[in-house]
């Protein structure tokens, strides 16, 4: 009974972030004229570090040739380089330039208002609560993470 116990809360949870999400993604003032999916791409590389266009592709669940178009735009404006891989040709690496790492450091602060404005109304307490079990949240997934490297 655990088990399942656990499952349909982890589903609750995911389904009310992503609710959660979606009033962030309505606040249009992440940095204007930039489309959501190139930012996605540009703060991904800066954290994530270089990737392959088809990597990206798959974690955002898209097919490669819809991304293309992004990165094209993204590297004709300097922001990403792309770079093909010298030891499989097939392959092409892409990464954030240092223009590039700017908007996505300022997407990331700006996003990071934005959650800062959505939880604003938590109390203390609640705020303490959802922090302590997000820290566990986040060491159980760490060890998950590591152990399924």
């Amino acid at each position: 009974m655990a088990r399942k116990e656990f499952i349909n809360l982890l589903e609750s949870n995911l389904f009310i972030l992503d609710r959660l999400s979606d009033r962030l993604k309505k606040d249009s003032t992440i940095l204007s004229g930039f489309p959501r999916q190139q930012l996605i791409i540009l703060v991904r590389l800066h954290i994530g570090g270089a990737a392959k266009l088809k990597d990206i592709a798959h974690r955002e669940m898209v097919t490669a040739p819809n991304l293309c178009a992004a990165f094209r735009k993204l590297e004709r404006d300097g922001f990403v380089l792309r770079k093909i891989d010298e030891k499989d040709r097939r392959n092409t690496w892409y990464s954030v330039t240092s223009a590039g790492e700017k908007i996505a450091v300022q997407a990331m602060e700006s996003m990071r208002s934005m959650i800062e404005k959505l939880f604003s109304t938590l109390s203390r307490s609640d705020e303490d609560a959802l922090t302590k079990s997000l820290k566990t949240i986040n060491q159980i997934l760490t060890k998950m993470e590591l152990a399924n490297a």
